[in-house]
């Protein structure tokens, strides 16, 4: 099959039958795209012509271009172009899959990091209780600390999402749906913006059923939801690495630190699997060591980091915002 054609066929199965999100679509897009042009420019038109040794040459020259990519950026574009070319074989379009052999490089595992329980204290009450917009933001951050909710998955909520009071309604990757507790702090924050500052920013857009809108009534994008997490941050005076998902890490940690079983963040976080959840229980030990580091007379040189712990887990009890 001609490339540009197998290309479309397996951007509609992905986005149609699978129903990935449009951010992981446009990923698979860009890194598709590039394989495609990669082939083209040594004489490849047809997917029929790619082999083992074609792939591994595609890979080796990506591998060794300058800059020199991440191993995680490696590591998703092989498994752009795996589950293509795995596609194609499953479909009958092509007899065999050349990149059954094909294995991604092994990325170095990185803890998420998560803020300590004072550090969010303040990120929350940076917003300005006495703009509109700083109310909006103030829910926000709490409905994201709260839930655990993805950036995405927070600015794509309806109002009816919250029919149910205390819970809250997500739709997450592949559009599965789950319910997740909201908290009490994060239902008066909630309520505050949806009394006192949605209807004047709905009055100034088109009509739109979304939670969050921007400041011309326009449903909140990721972007600007990204750059209330920064001037928040800012405004709290965080030195700490601040990204889109940091307070979902920090809802994770300061949950498992609380003592919540491992299954139960999986079921809130919506991961598929308890191994994706586990990677914070490894931040969850280290806090351990350092507490034990820090009190136990005889600990000597056992202290596993130098840097403080995030929280005890007597502070992670007394202050579980995330249940309200």
């Amino acid at each position: 099959m001609d490339l540009g054609r197998a290309l479309d066929v397996y951007l509609r199965h992905v986005t149609i039958e699978r129903g990935l999100s449009e951010h992981t679509v446009a990923a698979y897009r860009r890194d598709l795209t590039g394989y495609l042009e990669w082939l083209r420019s040594h004489g490849i038109e047809d997917t029929s012509a790619v082999d083992a040794a074609v792939i591994g040459r595609f890979i080796a020259d990506r591998a060794g271009a300058e800059p020199r990519p991440a191993a995680t950026s490696l590591a998703r574009l092989q498994s752009s172009v795996r589950g293509w070319h795995r596609f194609l074989a499953r479909e009958g379009i092509e007899q065999d899959d050349p990149s059954g052999r094909l294995r991604p490089p092994k990325a170095p595992q990185r803890l998420p990091k998560a803020l300590t329980i004072d550090q969010v204290e303040r990120l929350l009450a940076a917003p300005s209780a006495d703009e509109p917009l700083g109310i909006r933001d103030r829910a926000l951050l709490e409905l994201l600390y709260a839930t655990g909710a993805r950036v995405s998955e927070a600015v794509g909520l309806d109002v009816d999402d919250l029919a149910h009071g205390d819970v809250l309604r997500l739709r997450g990757k592949g559009a599965k749906e789950r319910i997740v507790p909201l908290g009490s702090y994060a239902r008066a924050a909630v309520d505050a913006y949806l009394t006192r500052v949605r209807p004047g920013l709905a009055a100034k857009g088109r009509a739109s059923s979304r939670l969050f809108l921007g400041a011309r009534g326009a449903p909140l994008s990721r972007q600007s939801a990204w750059l209330i997490i920064r001037a928040a941050a800012e405004r709290a005076d965080i030195t700490a690495e601040i990204s889109p998902h940091t307070l979902r890490h920090s809802f994770a940690t300061h949950l498992l630190q609380g003592g919540a079983d491992v299954r139960i963040v999986q079921e809130l976080l919506g991961h598929a699997s308890v191994a994706t959840t586990q990677i914070y229980t490894h931040v969850s030990v280290d806090a351990l060591r350092d507490i034990y580091a820090t009190s136990h007379p005889r600990a000597g040189a056992a202290r596993a980091s130098k840097e403080a712990p995030p929280a005890t887990i007597e502070q992670a009890r007394r202050s579980r915002r995330t249940g309200g």
